[in-house]
Parts: C-alpha cells; sequence; structure tokens
C-alpha cells in the first residue's frame, strides 16, 4: 500500500526485453535503503517487486499485462521515473490510499503556468470517468493529487512548486503519457451495489 507521496525522482539505467516481459534496471538511492530481495516498490505508480539490489540501484521484471495497461512500456534508458516505498503500518497517510494497480493511461493535454502553480490537463479514458470527481483524489504517475476539474473525458490538477521539482510531473509536456489509479474507495462502491450501478449512463434502480 503507497499513499501517493513520491519519495524520490529515479532513473531508469537498464532496459532488457525478454519477449512477454521487460527487466528494468533503475537507480534510486533512498528508497533502496534497507531493500531487500521480495520488496515493492512504486514506480510510476506502478507497484514492482524488487528482484536485485546493487549500489542504489535494483531490478524488476514487468509483465505483459502491465506493460500494457501503463505507460511503463514507453520508459528507455536515461528516463526519469517517480519511486515511493510502502507506507509503514502505523505511518502518516499524507496522501490517499494507493494500491500501484494502474487502471489505464492518460496524456497530458495542456499546460497552465501560473505565477505560484501550474494547472494540468489530463486525458481520461471513458471507463474511468464516472470514478472521477471534482475535490476527489486521483493519482497520476504516482503521485496523489486533487481533481480541479472532471469532465466526461479529462481532467485538470493544479501543481505546486515542490511536485513540479520533484516528481516527473514537471517536466512531462503535452502528449506524454501518464499512469492513472483511481480511488480504489469508489470502485468497491460500484461493485458492493452490483447490478443498481450502471456505468453506462444508463438509469440507477
Amino acid at each position: 500500500m503507497f499513499t501517493g507521496i513520491v519519495e524520490e525522482l529515479g532513473e531508469v539505467t537498464a532496459v532488457e526485453q525478454l519477449g512477454d516481459a521487460s527487466r528494468f534496471r533503475l537507480r534510486g538511492p533512498l528508497v533502496t535503503e534497507g531493500a531487500k530481495h521480495g520488496d515493492s516498490i512504486a514506480v510510476n505508480g506502478v507497484c514492482l517487486t524488487v528482484v536485485d539490489l546493487d549500489d542504489g540501484e535494483f531490478t524488476a521484471d514487468v509483465m505483459a499485462e502491465t506493460l500494457d495497461r501503463s505507460s511503463l512500456g514507453a520508459l528507455t534508458t536515461g528516463s526519469r521515473v517517480n519511486l515511493e516505498r510502502p507506507m509503514a503500518l502505523g505511518g502518516r497517510l499524507g496522501g490517499h490510499i494507493v494500491q500501484g494497480h494502474v487502471d489505464g493511461t492518460g496524456r497530458i493535454v495542456e499546460r497552465r503556468p501560473s505565477e505560484h502553480w501550474e494547472v494540468v490537463k489530463v486525458s481520461l479514458p471513458a471507463g474511468l470517468a464516472r470514478y472521477v470527481v471534482e475535490k476527489g483524489s486521483i493519482t497520476v504517475d504516482g503521485v496523489s493529487l486533487t481533481v480541479v476539474d472532471a469532465g466526461s473525458d479529462h481532467f485538470t490538477i493544479s501543481l505546486i512548486p515542490t511536485t513540479l521539482a520533484l516528481t516527473t510531473l514537471g517536466i512531462k509536456g503535452p502528449g506524454d503519457p501518464v499512469n492513472l489509479e483511481v480511488d480504489v474507495i469508489a470502485k468497491y462502491v460500484e461493485r458492493l451495489l452490483g447490478p443498481n450501478t450502471r456505468g453506462d449512463g444508463g438509469p440507477v434502480a
């Protein structure tokens, strides 16, 4: 379980293609401190399992399902990535509940800078729009953010200078893909309501 508070801006140092999977080597001295084989580390919001560790770097295998559903398949050597270790039991929940299970990808549509923050518009897959609400939480590339405006095919977020400086959201431009994870509570509520909830815009019984 993660909170969406990025700890470190890491870097991809190698990518090995394994047919229906890929093996990534990533540099992250902070998140690898005290880590061991089998631990989890979120990479751009995707929960990955540590395979090997060496001198501030770790390797992780990414299966085809994850490559297809997330933007990790677009990473190359030198790509910057957001890194976060799992939250320790009893720690502060600084963002919101983040599973590291990406629901889909969007793209940066527009960036509007202002004096003290930047408003970013992100495209939203149709199947995820019903889970995104104004002032609700969403995870973008592993960063816990508050939705400013929610449309049928997009949403906007406001980024403070710290987020711009310490995460990939400060360096991505229009057209760049981002991983999206919607609030898991909304998905469970829909599932529990079962046939009384329609995700296709139809009437609710």
